[in-house]
């Protein structure tokens, strides 16, 4: 037997999340089994302890798109039991059952080895969320970023992606603007590696003209919307944008003048389906990259029970860096 979190959806069209006891059998399929010892919550968890965000398929389900642990049993030689183990996209958690659960079974693609120098905790702490900045980091820097080059712009500073992208991007040393809506997060991020807030009121208009001053070498964006589309009237000339998010919403009041008259690039930034060459290469980055104080710094610890909250504060925008789930607490 084992705990889990099982979201269930009445005749009503309902949904309740509850703590269970979960037999072996109610594990899905999978290649490796795997003693799951720390998960996390994203934006994506959120929806899917709740209402779904049309991301569940079948109910019940188990959400939980990230996590870490222990192989406990595997039919594949490249991860044999003892493995330490992080699994982040593949839809896992939202089309197939995820890692708000002491146990996991999945397709042995699926998983990473954790690198040398990270703990179970600590890669939970990254999760989906640095993943995902680490990717728009390196993305920028394959197109041309350097520290030389000016400041660079991170939306949404004080959220999951934000917090480990500032703190990356200090650590390399870049000067980091960093955009909050939230005055009180503005010590947290100089923490981190802020050297200028931005308030979001300042983002938050729709441009009024095609190019604004050049002000930005490069933007890590968890926003989208309008402020994605302000921003990019503000880049300098052949930089580039990683957009990473829509917080703001998926439309893009845009023009195309930034990219025709700047040479702009807007570089989408996908973590769900990286083949596992990147995984490995971009979870070495994080180990290497990003500053583990920092992230001590940014950790807020919950069991499976706090999660039902957890996700209704998360989809609210309320939860500050990384909520770290220790699913045997």
């Amino acid at each position: 037997m084992f705990k889990a979190l099982v979201v269930e959806k009445d005749e009503g069209g309902k949904t309740h999340a509850t703590v269970q006891e979960l037999s072996d059998d109610r594990l899905p399929e999978g290649d490796v089994t795997v003693s799951v010892e720390y998960s996390t919550v994203n934006y994506k968890d959120g929806l899917c302890i709740g209402p779904g965000g049309g991301l569940v398929r079948h109910y019940p389900h188990v959400p939980g798109i990230d996590f870490a642990g222990t192989v406990l049993d595997s039919n594949d030689d490249r991860y044999p039991v003892g493995m330490k183990v992080v699994l982040t996209g593949w839809r896992v958690g939202e089309a197939h059952w995820g890692g708000y659960a002491q146990k996991a079974s999945v397709k042995a693609d699926w998983l990473t080895p954790l690198p040398d120098g990270l703990t179970t905790k600590q890669a939970m702490a990254i999760g989906t969320a640095g993943f995902t900045a680490m990717l728009a980091i390196i993305a920028l820097e394959n197109h041309g970023l350097t520290p030389d080059r000016g400041p660079v712009l991170v939306t949404g500073a004080a959220g999951g992606v934000g917090s480990v992208a500032t703190a990356i991007l200090g650590k390399l040393g870049y000067e980091v603007a960093a955009v909050t809506g939230r005055p009180e997060t503005a010590d947290y991020l100089k923490s981190l590696g802020a050297t200028q807030i931005v308030p979001r009121s300042d983002l938050a208009d729709p441009p009024q003209r095609p190019l604004d001053s050049e002000t930005w070498a490069g933007c890590v964006d968890a926003v989208g919307g309008t402020m994605l589309a302000r921003v990019l009237t503000q880049m300098k000339y052949g930089c580039s944008v990683a957009s990473v998010g829509l917080a703001g919403g998926p439309q893009l009041p845009a023009t195309v003048i930034p990219f025709l008259l700047r040479g702009v690039n807007l570089l989408g930034i996908d973590s769900v389906l990286q083949p596992p060459e990147n995984r490995v290469k971009t979870w070495q980055r994080l180990a290497t990259d990003l500053p583990m104080d920092k992230l001590e710094s940014m950790i807020q610890t919950g069991s499976l029970a706090d999660l039902p909250k957890l996700g209704a504060d998360i989809l609210g925008g309320q939860i500050k860096g990384r909520m770290v789930i220790d699913v045997n607490a």
